[in-house]
């Protein structure tokens, strides 16, 4: 199924409720010893339009200085058990008892646009389930980033989008499927196979930068097959603890190298 672009000028279902104080937007940040990605980030989820009601900064090391960041920036911090589905589902739990109806999820290292928060309270008022942003590589802009952006694109459209794109969703539309899944790697297949299912999960037409600091690391080709090689074992049925198992065997490789 391709997913349906939403226009930003486009017409809200209801134009009231777009600026309804019901419609409360929080924002999960899961965290593992990044407290340099998360210094740049919470001040500019602070400076969005239309901002989120709640920053729930889930971290994965349990850190006091995460925590202390955390209370500077006037944000909620909970320590949980390492893994992004763990730390997501902890997060969402949090975020649903008090009183979020809209779930946004956001990785430490990258940095969502100014007018993302608008976008997704306009798309979901216009009766979006939810959706996701452009993929688009920090640092200079090159031919190779410009070609992977564009073949993740077609990706999106096509078949999967992952976490780095900023997925968001309605309460209600989570409560309808599996959710986000507690193991290690691709926590989020399940609840965007369900969105899609509903026709309403949403491309919003505005960029998600995501840090180029490990795909440089990596490199841009490396990274890439390493991505679709994990992806594709997962869609043969291999399971994510034993993905991740490899994932982490490959990097301390690659280290000792």
């Amino acid at each position: 199924m391709v997913a349906e672009t939403y226009p930003l000028d486009a017409p809200a279902a209801d134009p009231a409720a777009a600026d309804s104080p019901a419609a409360r937007l929080a924002v999960l940040v899961p965290t593992l010893n990044d407290d340099a990605a998360l210094a740049r980030l919470l001040p500019l989820l602070g400076r969005l339009a239309r901002a989120p009601e709640q920053v729930i900064v889930v971290d994965g090391a349990a850190s006091e200085a995460t925590a202390e960041l955390c209370r500077g920036a006037g944000c909620t911090w909970m320590p949980s058990p390492p893994g992004r589905g763990l730390q997501l589902s902890a997060g969402i739990a949090a975020a649903r008892a008090a009183g979020a109806d809209v779930l946004w999820m956001v990785h430490a290292d990258c940095e969502p646009h100014a007018l993302s928060a608008h976008a997704i309270r306009a798309a979901t008022v216009a009766g979006a389930a939810g959706g996701y942003f452009r993929f688009r590589f920090g640092g200079a802009r090159s031919a190779p980033k410009r070609f992977l952006e564009a073949c993740i694109a077609w990706r999106c459209r096509l078949s999967m989008v992952y976490g780095d794109q900023g997925i968001f969703v309605t309460r209600a539309a989570y409560d309808a499927t599996p959710g986000i899944g507690p193991q290690p790697l691709f926590e989020e297949v399940a609840l965007v196979r369900a969105l899609r299912r509903t026709g309403r999960f949403v491309a919003v037409p505005l960029p998600m930068t995501v840090s180029e600091r490990r795909w440089q690391r990596d490199g841009l080709l490396r990274r890439t097959l390493r991505n679709r090689t994990l992806a594709l074992a997962y869609l043969l049925g291999i399971d994510p603890v034993t993905l991740e198992r490899w994932y982490r065997a490959s990097r301390a490789r690659e280290a000792r190298q």
